[in-house]
């Protein structure tokens, strides 16, 4: 496809957060599930999709989630900064939508060429360096004609300076 006629999308990846309120014994059982399966190298159970999908539905605040919160004011930040290019939020794990849902939101929109971005900066972390190409792998191979870039690794003295700026600014 010609590049003047892609639509372009941007595609913010946060953590995630547990809700202060949600019951604790229920994220126990999913983070017990979670390990079993990534030891044995199967498919989530029934269970254990219920469990993430109930934690990711959990109604929240800034009070009962201030990641989500924070997340989504980064988010605001950044969308001004996009030129007009369609912007979405996702979360790894714990809150909705998933990479896999605002991607497919996003394709089912019309864009053509998304790239993805995790807020996470540094490497060595199993979200930035694993779990999300691997859900952009099987989103590639469900949806061959759209391109899915994924903006990793972060530039490590990039990250440097701003977090150098961010000292000078309590430096006084």
């Amino acid at each position: 496809m010609n590049d003047k006629y892609r639509k372009r999308g941007v595609l913010l990846v946060g953590h995630g957060a547990i809700p202060t309120d949600y019951p604790r014994e229920l994220v126990t059982k999913l983070k017990t599930l979670e390990a079993r399966r990534r030891a044995s190298g199967t498919e989530p159970t029934p269970e254990e999709t219920d469990l993430d999908r109930r934690i990711r539905r959990w109604p929240r605040t800034p009070h009962t989630d201030p990641y989500q919160a924070g997340f989504e004011a980064l988010a605001a930040h950044l969308s001004t900064r996009l030129h007009g290019e369609r912007f979405a939020m996702a979360y790894n794990e714990f809150c909705a939508p998933t990479v896999e849902e605002a991607l497919q939101e996003m394709i089912e929109a019309g864009i053509t060429t998304i790239t993805v971005v995790p807020s996470m900066l540094t490497p060595g972390g199993s979200h930035s360096e694993i779990e999300i190409p691997e859900s952009l792998n099987r989103l590639r191979a469900r949806f061959p004609h759209v391109e899915i870039r994924y903006a990793w690794p972060f530039d490590l003295p990039a990250v440097a300076t701003m977090l150098a700026s961010q000292l000078q600014r309590f430096d006084s």
